[in-house]
């Protein structure tokens, strides 16, 4: 099995120390950076995503994953910008105002860094305001939306205003999702995507950010 095989199957067993040792060794062989991170890494997480959307593995699973991914990344981080390697896009996530939870903005987070895309997390209890400004200022082609709450999905219908005000609605795509989030209330308020689960999350985003591009 080759070594790049070797950190995707590490990897999707969430074997941390195996995947940096693996990565490492890859590296002092003078393997091409961008290739240990696509057909060693990304590749690996994908298969994770696609498992996760077919319910044949679960959240601790991708956590644990994730984590290995991470840890492969930090490795190759300073070589990928020696390269000069973009990023797919640039995506910032949060759930929104009057909301606390973070595991389904999480799960989408580590799945759309699965795809390579980089993501700016705002955490929770996210204002429009917050979500628009840092789309500006960061470049972002994406602006992710979470909520678990009925309560706090109107919120999102605010992000939608505040961009269109800022004058950002024509440049900047706005995701949405969380349990209560349908796709008609996404034509509802205008917003551009909804998915159902994280590994769809990622998907659609790469299709937005190559569309944005």
């Amino acid at each position: 099995m080759s070594i790049i095989n070797e950190i995707s199957e590490n990897l999707q067993t969430g074997k941390v120390k195996a995947v940096k040792e693996l990565v490492q060794t890859a590296i002092n062989d003078g393997i091409d950076p961008s290739t240990i991170l696509n057909d060693g890494l990304l590749s690996g997480m994908n298969v994770i995503g696609e498992k996760f959307k077919n319910n044949e593995v679960y959240v601790p699973e991708v956590l644990v994953a994730a984590r290995a991914m991470n840890a492969g990344v930090q490795l190759l981080k300073p070589l990928l910008i020696e390269e000069g390697v973009q990023a797919k896009g640039r995506v910032c996530i949060g759930t929104v105002q009057g909301d606390l939870h973070d595991i389904g903005k999480n799960l989408v987070k580590m799945m759309m860094e699965g795809k390579g895309i980089e993501v700016i997390d705002l955490g929770t209890d996210v204002s429009p305001e917050t979500f628009v400004n840092t789309a500006i200022e960061k470049d972002c082609q994406i602006i992710c939306c979470s909520a678990l709450l009925t309560t706090t999905m109107d919120v999102m219908g605010e992000v939608v205003k505040c961009a269109e005000k800022a004058g950002i609605r024509d440049k900047v795509k706005i995701m949405v999702g969380g349990a209560p989030v349908t796709q008609e209330f996404c034509d509802k308020i205008g917003a551009d995507c909804y998915t159902s689960d994280a590994a769809s999350a990622a998907d659609a985003a790469v299709e937005l950010c190559r569309s944005a591009s």
